[in-house]
Protein backbone atom coordinates (compact mmCIF):
# COMPACT_ATOMS: atom_id res chain seq x y z
CA UNK A 1 0.00 0.00 0.00
CA UNK A 2 1.27 3.50 -0.47
CA UNK A 3 2.24 5.59 2.28
CA UNK A 4 -0.58 8.19 2.08
CA UNK A 5 0.53 11.83 2.59
CA UNK A 6 -1.35 15.05 3.16
CA UNK A 7 0.64 18.16 3.14
CA UNK A 8 -0.38 21.66 5.34
CA UNK A 9 1.60 24.98 4.14
CA UNK A 10 0.87 28.31 3.37
CA UNK A 11 3.40 28.81 1.05
CA UNK A 12 1.87 27.67 -2.06
CA UNK A 13 5.61 26.77 -3.60
CA UNK A 14 6.35 24.87 -0.73
CA UNK A 15 2.96 22.69 -1.60
CA UNK A 16 4.11 22.70 -5.49
CA UNK A 17 7.45 21.61 -4.50
CA UNK A 18 6.62 18.76 -2.04
CA UNK A 19 3.68 17.85 -4.30
CA UNK A 20 6.52 17.49 -7.23
CA UNK A 21 8.37 15.12 -5.13
CA UNK A 22 5.79 12.97 -3.75
CA UNK A 23 3.63 12.85 -6.57
CA UNK A 24 6.71 11.19 -8.36
CA UNK A 25 7.34 8.44 -6.19
CA UNK A 26 5.08 4.90 -7.02
CA UNK A 27 5.04 4.33 -3.44
CA UNK A 28 3.39 7.72 -2.02
CA UNK A 29 0.19 9.20 -2.67
CA UNK A 30 -0.47 12.89 -1.82
CA UNK A 31 -4.29 12.94 -0.75
CA UNK A 32 -4.69 16.08 0.28
CA UNK A 33 -3.62 19.68 0.85
CA UNK A 34 -4.04 22.78 3.23
CA UNK A 35 -2.68 26.09 4.07
CA UNK A 36 -3.18 26.27 7.56
CA UNK A 37 -3.16 24.03 10.98
CA UNK A 38 -7.27 24.36 11.12
CA UNK A 39 -7.91 22.77 8.43
CA UNK A 40 -5.87 19.61 9.66
CA UNK A 41 -8.37 17.77 11.90
CA UNK A 42 -11.06 17.73 9.24
CA UNK A 43 -8.89 16.90 6.15
CA UNK A 44 -7.22 13.90 8.40
CA UNK A 45 -11.37 12.40 8.97
CA UNK A 46 -11.81 12.82 5.35
CA UNK A 47 -8.51 11.55 3.80
CA UNK A 48 -7.20 9.42 6.74
CA UNK A 49 -3.75 9.96 5.73
CA UNK A 50 -0.56 7.77 7.12
CA UNK A 51 1.70 10.85 7.22
CA UNK A 52 1.14 14.84 7.55
CA UNK A 53 3.88 16.84 6.35
CA UNK A 54 3.57 20.39 8.24
CA UNK A 55 4.88 23.51 8.40
CA UNK A 56 5.64 24.73 12.16
CA UNK A 57 4.88 28.62 11.15
CA UNK A 58 1.39 29.42 10.10
CA UNK A 59 -0.75 32.34 10.29
CA UNK A 60 -3.94 31.35 12.25
CA UNK A 61 -2.89 27.72 13.61
CA UNK A 62 0.83 26.45 13.70
CA UNK A 63 2.06 23.10 13.58
CA UNK A 64 2.84 22.99 17.40
CA UNK A 65 -1.36 23.71 18.15
CA UNK A 66 -2.24 21.90 15.46
CA UNK A 67 -0.56 19.18 16.17
CA UNK A 68 -2.05 19.29 19.54
CA UNK A 69 -5.18 19.04 18.72
CA UNK A 70 -4.38 16.40 16.17
CA UNK A 71 -3.56 14.09 18.68
CA UNK A 72 -5.94 15.05 21.16
CA UNK A 73 -9.18 14.85 19.23
CA UNK A 74 -8.44 12.06 16.39
CA UNK A 75 -8.54 8.32 16.86
CA UNK A 76 -5.59 6.41 15.80
CA UNK A 77 -4.02 9.82 14.48
CA UNK A 78 -1.50 9.57 11.74
CA UNK A 79 2.28 10.42 11.93
CA UNK A 80 3.33 14.08 11.57
CA UNK A 81 6.80 15.54 10.08
CA UNK A 82 7.07 18.94 10.53
CA UNK A 83 8.30 20.95 7.93
CA UNK A 84 10.36 23.76 8.76
CA UNK A 85 12.95 26.69 7.46
CA UNK A 86 15.56 26.57 10.10
CA UNK A 87 16.61 23.31 12.19
CA UNK A 88 17.60 25.03 15.26
CA UNK A 89 14.35 26.13 15.48
CA UNK A 90 12.60 26.57 19.39
CA UNK A 91 9.28 25.85 17.53
CA UNK A 92 10.48 22.72 15.94
CA UNK A 93 11.37 21.56 19.64
CA UNK A 94 7.91 21.88 20.96
CA UNK A 95 6.05 20.54 17.90
CA UNK A 96 8.37 17.38 18.82
CA UNK A 97 7.14 17.68 22.51
CA UNK A 98 3.96 17.99 21.51
CA UNK A 99 4.01 15.13 19.97
CA UNK A 100 5.63 15.41 16.45
CA UNK A 101 7.37 12.35 15.01
CA UNK A 102 10.51 14.26 13.38
CA UNK A 103 10.82 17.01 11.21
CA UNK A 104 12.45 18.31 7.74
CA UNK A 105 13.83 21.25 6.55
CA UNK A 106 11.89 23.18 3.56
CA UNK A 107 15.62 23.63 1.25
CA UNK A 108 16.26 19.32 1.73
CA UNK A 109 16.94 17.41 -1.37
CA UNK A 110 13.95 15.58 -2.98
CA UNK A 111 15.71 12.28 -2.16
CA UNK A 112 16.27 13.58 1.94
CA UNK A 113 12.71 14.19 1.69
CA UNK A 114 11.35 11.02 0.45
CA UNK A 115 13.42 9.35 2.89
CA UNK A 116 11.92 11.58 5.51
CA UNK A 117 8.10 10.80 4.94
CA UNK A 118 8.91 6.84 4.31
CA UNK A 119 11.24 6.98 7.69
CA UNK A 120 8.53 8.72 9.27
CA UNK A 121 6.15 6.47 8.41
CA UNK A 122 7.38 3.18 9.28
CA UNK A 123 8.75 4.21 12.63
CA UNK A 124 11.24 2.04 13.35
CA UNK A 125 14.47 4.36 13.69
CA UNK A 126 14.56 8.33 14.93
CA UNK A 127 14.95 10.94 12.53
CA UNK A 128 17.87 12.98 12.32
CA UNK A 129 18.75 11.66 15.90
CA UNK A 130 22.19 14.28 15.62
CA UNK A 131 19.36 17.23 15.53
CA UNK A 132 16.92 15.87 18.12
CA UNK A 133 19.71 15.62 20.16
CA UNK A 134 21.16 19.03 19.33
CA UNK A 135 17.46 20.56 19.96
CA UNK A 136 17.33 18.66 23.47
CA UNK A 137 20.78 20.38 24.54
CA UNK A 138 19.55 23.72 23.65
CA UNK A 139 16.03 23.98 24.30
CA UNK A 140 15.15 21.18 26.92
CA UNK A 141 15.30 21.14 30.65
CA UNK A 142 19.11 19.61 31.12
CA UNK A 143 17.79 16.47 32.83
CA UNK A 144 15.82 18.33 35.02
CA UNK A 145 12.26 18.33 33.52
CA UNK A 146 9.80 16.83 36.55
CA UNK A 147 7.56 15.39 34.15
CA UNK A 148 10.20 13.44 32.52
CA UNK A 149 11.91 12.48 35.67
CA UNK A 150 7.83 11.57 36.74
CA UNK A 151 7.61 9.57 33.70
CA UNK A 152 11.05 7.43 34.01
CA UNK A 153 10.78 7.05 37.33
CA UNK A 154 7.35 5.37 37.13
CA UNK A 155 8.24 3.51 33.96
CA UNK A 156 10.55 1.29 35.95
CA UNK A 157 12.96 0.07 32.67
CA UNK A 158 14.55 -3.07 32.74
CA UNK A 159 18.11 -2.74 32.42
CA UNK A 160 18.01 -4.36 28.65
CA UNK A 161 15.46 -1.79 28.00
CA UNK A 162 17.16 0.91 29.42
CA UNK A 163 19.82 -0.55 26.83
CA UNK A 164 17.02 -0.16 24.02
CA UNK A 165 16.61 3.46 25.34
CA UNK A 166 20.29 4.98 24.61
CA UNK A 167 20.47 3.41 21.12
CA UNK A 168 16.80 4.46 20.30
CA UNK A 169 18.44 7.85 21.24
CA UNK A 170 21.88 7.66 18.88
CA UNK A 171 19.37 6.71 16.03
CA UNK A 172 19.59 3.15 15.68
CA UNK A 173 16.95 1.31 13.55
CA UNK A 174 15.95 -1.96 15.46
CA UNK A 175 17.92 -3.99 12.74
CA UNK A 176 20.50 -2.10 14.26
CA UNK A 177 19.75 -2.30 17.62
CA UNK A 178 19.60 -6.32 17.11
CA UNK A 179 22.80 -6.28 16.29
CA UNK A 180 24.44 -4.20 18.94
CA UNK A 181 22.75 -6.27 21.39
CA UNK A 182 23.36 -9.24 19.22
CA UNK A 183 19.49 -10.99 19.73
CA UNK A 184 16.71 -10.80 17.12
CA UNK A 185 14.94 -7.89 15.43
CA UNK A 186 11.71 -9.60 17.00
CA UNK A 187 12.88 -9.13 20.09
CA UNK A 188 13.91 -5.91 19.98
CA UNK A 189 10.75 -4.78 18.41
CA UNK A 190 9.25 -5.76 21.76
CA UNK A 191 11.48 -3.95 23.77
CA UNK A 192 10.90 -1.22 21.96
CA UNK A 193 7.12 -1.88 22.16
CA UNK A 194 7.63 -2.23 26.58
CA UNK A 195 9.49 1.11 26.66
CA UNK A 196 7.00 3.23 24.70
CA UNK A 197 4.42 1.31 26.10
CA UNK A 198 6.16 2.03 30.17
CA UNK A 199 7.27 5.63 29.24
CA UNK A 200 3.33 5.95 27.98
CA UNK A 201 5.55 7.94 25.16
CA UNK A 202 3.28 7.55 21.33
CA UNK A 203 6.37 6.79 19.52
CA UNK A 204 10.34 6.66 19.60
CA UNK A 205 10.50 10.22 19.36
CA UNK A 206 8.58 10.90 22.11
CA UNK A 207 10.66 8.20 24.33
CA UNK A 208 14.10 9.75 23.41
CA UNK A 209 13.02 13.09 24.09
CA UNK A 210 11.55 11.59 27.43
CA UNK A 211 15.13 10.16 27.49
CA UNK A 212 16.48 13.09 27.54
CA UNK A 213 14.73 15.64 29.39
CA UNK A 214 15.03 13.19 32.63
CA UNK A 215 18.84 12.88 32.02
CA UNK A 216 18.16 9.73 31.98
CA UNK A 217 20.31 10.25 28.10
CA UNK A 218 22.39 13.43 27.96
CA UNK A 219 22.16 15.05 24.87
CA UNK A 220 25.11 16.65 24.55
Amino acid sequence: MPVRVLLVDDEPLVRAGLRAVLEAQPDMELVGEAADGAAVIPLVRQTRPDVVAMDVRMPLLDGIEATHALLRTVADPPKILVVTTFENDEYVYEALRAGADGFLLKRARPAEIVHAVRLIAEGESLLFPASVRQLAAEYGDGGGNRAARAALERARLTEREGEVLRLMARGLSNAEIAARLVVGTETVKSHVSAVLAKLGARDRTQAVITAYESGFVAPG
